[in-house]
């Protein structure tokens, strides 16, 4: 009898847990099916998996905070950038990055690249040393190394200065930064410090939001005139908690104009969520505009903004392509669209280059990753692995003349759980500074032959392809 009643209460729950994969919203039909054979194969585990990972709740709290900072804010002051000033061959894109946070493509916007990952942190410190009002800084990883402590320097000197220093860090990537003693003292200096997602009290979180959710982003604002974006932590390319992947292979734009804005008012709300301190009245000043500057727009994604904004930008970039595409991330498991709009590209012509590392940090990524190479390098895209490191670098350039560079990476993680951003722009003088890195990275890495791939052992190829399979579970 307490068997049968075990089993039917099972039953139950797997039926109720069945039901809330089914109706809940913004899920793909992928998405549901895995989740839908996990919960009816694997007894009791399915459902528990379902209820830590299969949903996206942020927390209610949290959620509210965002909302009403988002409602505080508004969209930005300021001038728009009429699309004649962009050019025909991007305006779809532009278009789709306009309907994710309101933003308008603002031109007037200059930007440089430093050549390496050492001299992006010494550029960012110079900046904060110069800075007079205020340094905004949101990392994902911020570690107590060298780079890491001479940004804290800097930040409190800053600080001494009587400029307001504000640093946000994820609870996850940086929880060694979040729980050192130096963390703790920059209260004392007049740093203003906040965390996001934090880990404390994790049994009692999970029953309010989904644990793995990260803020993902990597943001500086120094005085609401210089902004940086891209792919850079605050930390050693050497990168000692993963140190056996080093060196980290990563890219930082620095930007100055009226797109710089559009950083702040990312920054704004995460600050006013997590922060909980209204800086919406910062948002008000004006940003100088060079009459020779290039359009460009922020994207700011997440499960809670848009979160199929990152797959629909990219796909919309290659479709966008008429002559060559070049692509570098660390992390690619597309989903559906991305992968077709990689295929289409290369079967129209198109010369799509995919950089992705040799050795990867993530064993899951790297096996999944390989299973869509077949089908991309018979459709005739060109896919090298690099040799030197850790790429972790996500740029992507069309024909040389407009560019997307940020923290968002090629997969369902980046697609439909972290809060990343990115820059999108058309220059062909910065997407030329961005190109440029690509190719070195192409000169460090080795192409794959499509029969190298196609010849692996079965064994290799049914791995593969099982990990890329549990790909629509995140």
């Amino acid at each position: 009898m307490t068997l049968s009643f075990g089993v039917l209460a099972h039953i139950t729950l797997q039926v109720i847990t069945a039901a809330r994969a089914l109706s809940r919203r913004d899920r793909q039909p992928a998405s549901r099916a895995a989740w839908l054979l996990l919960i009816a194969a694997l007894p009791f585990v399915g459902i528990v998996f379902y209820f830590l990972f299969g949903e996206t709740k942020i927390g209610g709290r949290t959620a509210q905070r965002m909302a009403n900072a988002t409602r505080r804010l508004g969209h930005l002051r300021g001038g728009k950038t009429s699309e004649a000033e962009i050019p025909a061959q991007f305006r779809q894109v532009f278009r789709r990055a306009v309907a994710v946070n309101g933003f308008r493509p603002l031109a007037g916007n200059t930007a440089s690249l430093p050549p390496d990952e050492n001299a992006e942190i010494a550029a960012l410190i110079a900046d904060i040393d110069a800075a007079r009002d205020h340094v905004h800084l949101l990392f994902y990883i911020w570690l107590e190394d060298g780079n890491g402590l001479r940004v804290l320097d800097a930040v409190e000197r800053a600080a001494a200065r009587g400029v307001t220093c504000r640093l946000l860090i994820d609870g996850l990537g940086s929880r060694r930064m979040a729980r050192s003693a130096r963390w703790r003292r920059l209260g004392e200096t007049g740093v203003k410090t906040a965390i996001t997602f934090k880990m404390r009290w994790l049994l009692f979180h999970i029953f309010f939001a989904r644990i793995d959710l990260r803020n993902h982003r990597k943001i500086a604002v120094i005085d609401g005139r210089t902004g940086y974006c891209g792919s850079q932590n605050c930390a050693d390319p050497e990168f000692r908690v993963k140190a056996k992947y080093a060196p980290w292979i990563d890219t930082f734009l620095r930007i100055e104009g009226p797109v710089v804005g559009q950083l702040q008012h990312i920054f704004a709300i995460d600050w006013m969520t997590h922060g909980q301190e209204d800086i919406s009245a910062m948002l008000d000043d004006p940003v100088p505009a060079d009459p020779a500057g290039f359009p460009a727009i922020v994207v700011g994604s997440g499960p809670t903004v848009d979160n199929r904004a990152v797959s629909d930008l990219f796909a919309l970039l290659l479709a966008s392509a008429e002559d060559e595409v070049i692509i570098t991330t660390p992390y690619f498991v597309p989903d559906d669209t991305l992968q077709r709009a990689i295929h289409g590209a290369a079967l129209r012509g198109v010369n799509v280059t995919l950089i992705l590392p040799e050795r990867n940090d993530s064993f899951f990524v790297a096996r999944a990753s390989r299973s869509y190479y077949p089908d991309l390098l018979r459709a005739g895209v060109r896919i090298a692995e690099y040799r030197k490191g850790l790429l972790h670098a996500k740029t992507l350039t069309v024909d040389g003349r407009a560019a997307c560079i940020g923290s968002a990476n090629m997969d369902r993680r980046s697609f439909e759980l972290n809060f990343e951003n990115n820059l999108i722009l058309a220059s062909e003088d910065v997407t030329g500074l961005i190109r440029t890195r690509q190719l070195a990275y192409l000169s460090d890495a080795r192409e794959l032959a499509c029969e190298e791939v196609e010849t692996r052992h079965w064994i290799t190829r049914m791995v593969d392809n099982l990990f890329a399979t549990m790909g629509p579970l995140l």
